[in-house]
């Protein structure tokens, strides 16, 4: 298996992301190569919780323009875990 560092990238931090942690959902930035039994793994190891279940997308790149330069944002794979009763998550 691999490290819990290799799948895991970061937490996202947006509003919509903090009322969805009230209900013991987190969402991570997560390899786009790792699945969801991997995903999940790697945050019980990471974080020593129980996890109920997994979901998981690949967000698609934006055009965005900075004056006269086009360009995309990046694409990478978001992962929306939800946790057992009583646990909890600090970020």
């Amino acid at each position: 298996m691999k490290d819990y560092t290799d799948i895991i990238i970061a937490p996202v931090i947006t509003e919509k992301s903090a009322q969805q942690a009230e209900q013991n959902v987190y969402t991570f930035k997560v390899a786009a190569s790792a699945n969801k039994i991997e995903i999940k793994k790697a945050i019980e190891e990471a974080f020593g919780v129980k996890v109920e279940k997994v979901n998981t997308l690949m967000t698609k790149s934006k055009k965005k323009r900075v004056g006269r330069y086009t360009g995309l944002t990046k694409t990478y794979k978001k992962a929306f875990v939800t946790l057992k009763d009583g646990e909890k998550i600090e970020l």
